[in-house]
């Protein structure tokens, strides 16, 4: 079974961004390329029981197992030894990337508080577009209920687009809600 914006990627968007851009050859088109999902874990050095829980929870939102990131640098001042798990993230590619990113645009981001469109100046000038959500309540796949504390995430979206306008242009066309600046 196709994603739905996969299916709208090469029904509406495909051809309209060949249009606009005047690309001669549909693999020369923008597109998604992949989408990581990180959360960074500080407080989890002492407390292993909230890194269990946020792997639970990130599992449940991107659909497969997180990858629990280490520290590569001890600092002192953080009390942070080399080795130490500190973080998780998750690469998704294929179908799973267009089901999260259907869920992110059409479920996730319109439960946001006081939300007001997605600022669209958080492209690195290659193409990728950077966002940050302050809970993870925001997803209907975790239940309130059972959060016993809300930790932030990262959501790092790739697409094989040269530049800003391109990348802009193919992520409002898949739905992202861009604040008109």
């Amino acid at each position: 079974m196709v994603a739905r914006v996969c299916e709208k990627y090469r029904k509406e968007v495909l051809p309209a961004l060949m249009e606009k851009f005047g690309y001669g050859n549909p693999n020369a088109a923008p597109k998604l390329r992949k989408i990581v999902i990180s959360m960074g874990l500080g407080s989890a050095q002492q407390d292993a029981a909230k890194l269990e829980a946020a792997e639970k929870q990130l599992a449940l939102i991107a659909g497969q197992k997180p990858l629990v990131t280490a520290a590569r640098k001890p600092i002192s001042n953080f009390k942070l030894r080399r080795g130490m798990k500190i973080g998780l993230k998750v690469t998704l590619r294929g179908q799973r990337m267009y089901e999260f990113f259907d869920r992110l645009v059409s479920l996730a981001i319109p439960r946001v508080k006081d939300f007001r469109g997605l600022d669209s100046s958080s492209f690195d000038g290659r193409g990728g577009y950077n966002m940050g959500l302050v809970e993870q309540t925001v997803f209907p796949e975790i239940d309130p209920a059972t959060v016993t504390f809300t930790q932030g995430m990262n959501i790092s979206i790739d697409t094989s687009a040269a530049t800003d306008e391109e990348a802009r242009e193919l992520l409002s066309m898949l739905g992202m809600p861009f604040r008109r600046d």
